[in-house]
């Protein structure tokens, strides 16, 4: 079974050889230090990523995800993290001729990704910011928080062109390849909820959700929220609004994937193994993996590490990991 076919019968809650084998988000560029001068090989070859081979040279399901970020490498810097970018209307138009660019992907690698997807050896997704995302990025952390009361225009007008960008680059990708499934990355939720209300949801989020995600559903492609932090309160309010989805189920933040299970049997979950515990060794990854099975083996939940694989793991126990994972993928398709 191909690792496509493999990936799209686990989101049918269809049965395959074995669940799909995906580390969804790109490792830390230290872990990656720590593992190349721990003799880990990567060969490079053009147009792939370092993350793709390290996937291939690693024995993962090769999974190639697109980042269709609305401000460029090329655009100015925030003075520092989670400063604004823009602090008026007036800032923002003078940006947009930076930002909203034409083709946010690498085109000769979408041409690599959609021949292997074609065959059934790749996994094809694209990332999306969503409208959460997207103004907190121009805006700054803090001043994006008291724009929904006090600014509620511009952040409408700020979504309003991101909606736009969003679906003319996803129209433009769809073009080489229809992707497998995609995600609208957001950080809406911190380690005790969501980090607004329901009604602010309601009012700022959902119009565009409803907005752009039909279009892409309607292609075949399964939308899933990017969210860290708790988002046990935010899942009925993604539902609603048309997700079919969400990763990455931070265990540290409270998250019970079986919890979930129960109140949302339709939803699908990827993620949710404990990255914490990688650096204790395989007794504590087995017993990562078994407190994941029931799930499992329950249908529509992916196990994945519940977000990057931190630098205090090394490249022998991540090995032992992957090891792990193939058991524990074989036994989550046994009823």
């Amino acid at each position: 079974m191909t690792a496509r076919e493999r990936f799209r019968r686990a989101l049918s809650l269809e049965r395959a050889d074995r669940l799909p084998m995906i580390e969804w988000a790109m490792w830390w560029d230290k872990t990656v230090e720590r593992w190349l001068s721990e003799g880990l090989e990567i060969p490079e070859e053009a147009p792939f990523t370092q993350c793709d081979q390290i996937k291939r040279a690693l024995g993962l399901d090769l999974d190639m995800q697109f980042w269709m970020d609305p401000i460029p490498e090329t655009a100015p810097k925030p003075a520092r993290h989670g400063a604004p970018l823009v602090e008026s209307l007036a800032d923002y138009e003078a940006l947009k001729p930076i930002i909203y660019p034409k083709e946010p992907f690498d085109r000769a690698r979408l041409e690599a990704a959609a021949a292997l997807q074609k065959r059934g050896d790749a996994i094809l997704w694209t990332t999306v910011v969503g409208p959460f995302w997207g103004p907190r990025a121009l805006l700054g952390i803090e001043n994006h928080l008291y724009a929904f009361y006090d600014e509620p225009e511009f952040m409408d007008r700020i979504n309003d062109d991101l909606a736009d960008y969003n679906l003319r680059v996803m129209d433009e990708f769809c073009r080489y390849a229809v992707p497998d499934f995609m995600t609208v990355a957001e950080d809406m939720s911190y380690n005790h909820g969501p980090m607004l209300s329901g009604a602010l949801f309601e009012r700022f989020l959902a119009p565009f959700y409803r907005r752009m995600l039909p279009e892409w559903k309607a292609r075949g492609i399964r939308v899933f929220c990017d969210s860290d932090g708790d988002v046990t309160e935010l899942i009925p309010w993604l539902e609603a609004s048309g997700f079919e989805g969400i990763l990455p189920l931070e265990r540290q933040a409270g998250v019970d994937v079986a919890r979930l299970q129960e109140a949302h049997p339709r939803f699908l979950f990827l993620g949710h193994f404990d990255k914490t515990v990688m650096k204790n060794g395989e007794e504590a990854m087995r017993r990562e993996f078994e407190r994941l099975l029931p799930a499992m083996r329950k249908g529509g939940f992916l196990p994945s590490v519940d977000h990057q694989t931190p630098p205090d793991v090394p490249l022998e126990t991540y090995r032992a990991y992957l090891k792990l994972y193939r058991e524990y993928t074989e036994k989550g398709e046994t009823p």
